[in-house]
């Protein structure tokens, strides 16, 4: 364990630092083994770090292409600059940052993946945060905010994945426990709110502005536009609407309508509609804005193939990194020690399954550096008995399952996490610059929510 411990910790300093994840992830993931059981090098590399690199790379890749080039067309269209004037108009620059957080909110609680939204927000919010004189070092924590706490865990019927793999272990829903994902999502939210607005506050009261030279520091209009005129507001909006409601309408409605049969067939991996429904549905909702986007402003594209280059070259690093990362769990996962440590944190608390689960949870999870692996591997090992305590207990399954979706968005969002990593990619930021921001929004408001959870199921 201490291996693990050292490799972790290495692993966390020197991506903060600024060191290359994709150099850092399989250099520490080996250091663990051979500090643990001098395990062989070369093995460990080619047979169980890069297929867990590839199985995610080929899985997710889709969406962080499109993401990055709708995120990008929105851009170089004007679009991104015209929603943040309209935003800014309505709401006030001093509440730039809560249109940021609400933006990435709704599009999370529509179903679109978080990295698709950090892609899709990031040139609307750097427009907005350029125009309200803002430091744009806050961005990544409003788009954390937004994408990787309460609309991803709190929020009853959530369909983000942190929120379903609950369910088959306590047999519940999306929607299970509600009045306790909602009262978790308000203090997540409302602390959230209130920090990066007292932060805001103090930056400009020194006369901090944007900060950066990038893209946008020189306005907020369309970098690759060859008019002065931009799009309405209206139809700068629509391709953001598209995303949702095709990804909506696609995964409840048109894919169950289609015979997918074929997919159990080995030629297709053996798979289900389930499998792929979350993934399709994002592949087509994607791919309709990003042709919708183009055909309302070809007049205003320069180069139509220079934006759409642009957008797939800025997918490349974040899909990389994360990868990489998910490379090091798995590795991490595959040590004798890392079964160790396992067994000892679901263990604790044991005649508490609810305070059991939660620390269980995010010590995996920041282990791992992911919400769903952490939470993936405490209730494989412990979900029934967790069930079966509660039971005896008179605790309610379903309060159960908040928790454990709760507890998966603490630890997993420290600085090798693999959405962090992506997310300061994206944004051209440093762990340095941002990660205090992201922390304080993303660790310490979800564990305050989870903590009242937990208060008030001790109290009732």
């Amino acid at each position: 364990m201490l291996g693990i411990l050292i490799s972790l910790i290495l692993l966390m300093y020197l991506a903060y630092r600024g060191v290359s994840v994709i150099l850092l992830a399989p250099c520490l993931a080996i250091l663990a083994v051979v500090l643990n059981d001098g395990g062989p090098i070369l093995g460990t590399y080619t047979q169980i770090f890069l297929p867990a690199l590839g199985a995610y790379l080929v899985k997710f890749f889709p969406l962080f292409l499109l993401g990055a080039v709708f995120g990008k067309v929105m851009q170089d269209t004007g679009s991104a600059g015209v929603i943040a004037d309209g935003i800014i108009t309505r709401l006030g620059a001093d509440r730039a940052a809560m249109a940021v957080v609400g933006a990435c909110a709704v599009l999370t609680y529509g179903g679109v993946s978080l990295f698709v939204v950090a892609f899709a927000v990031y040139p609307v919010a750097a427009a907005m945060f350029v125009q309200a004189g803002l430091p744009k070092r806050f961005i990544p924590a409003a788009i954390a905010l937004g994408a990787f706490t309460f609309t991803m865990t709190a929020l009853p019927g959530s369909p983000q994945i942190q929120n379903a793999i609950p369910a088959p272990y306590f047999g519940t829903d999306s929607f299970a426990a509600p009045v306790s994902g909602v009262i978790a999502a308000v203090i997540i939210a409302a602390f959230g709110l209130w920090w990066l607005q007292n932060r805001l506050t103090k930056a400009t009261a020194r006369g901090a502005g944007y900060g950066e030279t990038d893209e946008f520091s020189a306005g907020a209009g369309a970098r690759n536009s060859a008019a002065d005129d931009a799009p309405s507001l209206w139809a700068a909006l629509l391709p953001i609407a598209i995303v949702i409601g095709v990804n909506l309408a696609v995964a409840r409605f048109v894919l169950p309508m289609i015979d997918t049969s074929y997919l159990a067939e080995q030629a297709y991996g053996e798979a289900s509609l389930d499998d792929v429904r979350g993934i399709w549905s994002l592949i087509v909702g994607l791919a309709m804005a990003i042709v919708t986007t183009i055909v309302l402003n070809i007049k205003r594209l320069v180069d139509v193939n220079a934006t759409l280059k642009e957008g797939v070259s800025a997918s490349f690093l974040p899909i990389f990194n994360t990868s990489s990362e998910v490379g090091y769990g798995t590795v991490i996962a595959s040590l004798a020690a890392f079964v160790v440590l396992r067994d000892a944190v679901v263990n604790i608390a044991p005649g508490n399954p609810l305070v059991s689960e939660a620390i269980a949870v995010n010590i995996l999870a920041g282990v791992t550096g992911s919400a769903s692996g952490g939470m993936s591997i405490a209730l494989e090992a412990l979900g029934a008995r967790y069930l079966e305590m509660a039971q005896a207990n008179g605790i309610s399954p379903e309060l159960l399952h908040r928790v454990a979706a709760l507890a998966s968005g603490g630890f997993d969002v420290l600085p090798h996490n693999g959405a962090v990593i992506t997310l300061l990619a994206i944004t051209g930021l440093t762990h340095e610059k941002s990660y205090f921001d992201i922390f304080m929004v993303a660790v310490v408001g979800p564990l305050m929510g989870l903590g009242a959870v937990l208060i008030i199921a001790s109290v009732l």
